[in-house]
């Protein structure tokens, strides 16, 4: 579903799935700029990190940078939409990737990202990633 309209949203998409080719390529400076600058930027990470503030938020971004190398991963949108001022997107980030100098290896993280539309245009306020379970149905 897409109910996403002409308002700037799409295009705030697509730079955070370019910011996360390179963050997940070794470089998070990209991926920090995405996100608005306030107390209530949150984070639910895949290895863990739970953080609550601007800076704690990109401070972990910066580990989490620091720790892959690689091509980057490519983002997979499934579901993406925007109503007002809010918006969020549904999908995975998959690719071969190095974790702390091991050799790349094929990587699917499950990923929802929250955005705002505020006076710099929309900018992402929550990251929730986790590494997807097996299907137990399969």
């Amino acid at each position: 579903m897409s109910t996403e309209r002409s308002n700037g949203f799409r295009e705030a998409v697509d730079h955070v799935s370019k910011a996360i080719a390179r963050i997940t390529s070794g470089e998070a400076s990209a991926y920090i700029d995405c996100w608005a600058l306030n107390d209530d930027d949150t984070l639910f990470g895949a290895w863990g990190p739970i953080e609550k503030g601007h800076k704690q938020v990109t401070d972990t971004f910066k580990w989490v940078g620091s720790r892959f190398s690689g091509p980057g991963l490519e983002s997979e949108i499934v579901v993406s939409t925007s109503s007002g001022d809010i918006g969020y997107t549904g999908g995975f980030e998959r690719g071969p990737a190095g974790i702390d100098g091991g050799p790349e290896r094929p990587m699917t993280i499950r990923v929802t990202h929250i955005y705002h539309r505020g006076d710099n245009g929309w900018k992402l306020v929550h990251h929730h990633a986790d590494f997807p379970p097996l299907d137990p149905r399969k």
